[in-house]
């Protein structure tokens, strides 16, 4: 058996896609301005975002919502989602 760290699958495009609408990028600002995403689970998005949440890019927080998941990205998941010359902001990645 290996002990070797094993690393998730990259992010498909659309989950970037999600990712970026979760950041409120793009903006002129070029710098997210919050981390949040609310889906219901008959939305055709859920299943990445389950996706993401497997793979550590995003972090799920179950029926916060009655009937909708509330997700919000991992640091990793977010800088993935960053094109170049982008940032996040500090205030929601504060360790990033």
């Amino acid at each position: 058996m290996s002990n070797e760290t094993q690393m998730p699958e990259p992010m498909t495009a659309r989950q970037i896609e999600l990712a970026r609408h979760a950041l409120g990028l793009p903006n002129d600002k070029m710098r997210s301005y919050r981390n949040r995403y609310v889906v219901g689970i008959s939305n055709d998005s859920y299943e990445d975002w389950l996706k993401m949440s497997v793979a550590g890019y995003a972090k799920i927080f179950p029926n916060l919502f009655d009937k909708y998941d509330y997700f919000k990205l991992t640091l990793t998941g977010a800088k993935a989602a960053l094109l170049d010359g982008e940032m996040l902001d500090p205030n929601d990645f504060p360790n990033g």
